[in-house]
């Protein structure tokens, strides 16, 4: 992991979550425009060219100004490490202190940045060394791997298939409570009985009820078949 010689992290909270969001938005890959950075981030474009400028001085990321940031090997190296913190805080939380899924994704933020390296691996033991988060998103491994899923949005499914909710975007809690209404967790089987149409909610079968599911929900849940 990316720490000094004397197990000393080299970056502060705020770069460690720029890192992420980087991550987050396919800096790992490709150019991640400044706008794009800033919109994500809420902040403005000013500060976040200054911000990438300090990165790209700790070679955690590769800065053009008119193109935007990508991040170096060492860059995405410390964005999963804060991603499996993350992801793992969030599973702790749900499984050994009783929280809601729509309350864990701010606590996490929050504790990501704190946690040891010895606190991360007894959670995972404690835990049974869970794959996957709450919301079915992927742990990465202790040694920055992360298992692509290839998993589809609920929108892109059309009537007659049946599948399985594998995923819940975790960023928006009233949507969390929603799907949970609609008994749409990870893990569920449903059949598509009719996708959208002009705009429309999306049809469900889930057992013997019929579910609508409003395009604003269905673009939150990803399925496999």
């Amino acid at each position: 992991m990316p720490k000094s010689e004397v197990g000393v992290r080299r970056t502060s909270r705020a770069q460690e979550d720029y890192l992420k969001a980087i991550y987050q938005l396919g800096g790992s890959a490709e150019l991640v425009p400044t706008s794009r950075l800033a919109q994500e981030l809420k902040l403005s474009a000013a500060s976040i060219s200054e911000m990438l400028d300090k990165l790209a001085s700790l070679k955690m990321v590769d800065h053009n100004r008119y193109r935007g940031a990508r991040l170096t090997t060492e860059g995405e190296a410390l964005a999963l490490e804060m991603v499996r913190h993350h992801r793992l805080l969030e599973t702790y939380l749900v499984s050994a202190l009783g929280y809601g899924w729509d309350e864990v994704h701010e606590e996490a933020d929050r504790l990501e940045h704190a946690i040891s390296e010895r606190l991360e691996e007894r959670m995972w033991t404690a835990l049974g060394r869970p794959r996957v988060d709450p919301h079915g998103d992927p742990i990465p491994t202790v040694d920055g791997r992360l298992q692509p899923r290839g998993l589809r949005s609920l929108v892109a499914c059309t009537g007659g298939e049946r599948v399985v909710v594998e995923r819940v975007s975790d960023r928006d809690p009233e949507k969390l409570r929603a799907i949970s209404a609609l008994g749409l967790n990870p893990g569920t089987r449903v059949r598509v009985v009719a996708e959208s149409r002009w705009e429309g909610p999306i049809l469900l079968a889930l057992g013997r009820r019929r579910l609508e599911v409003p395009l604003g929900l269905a673009r939150a849940l990803f399925v496999e078949s």
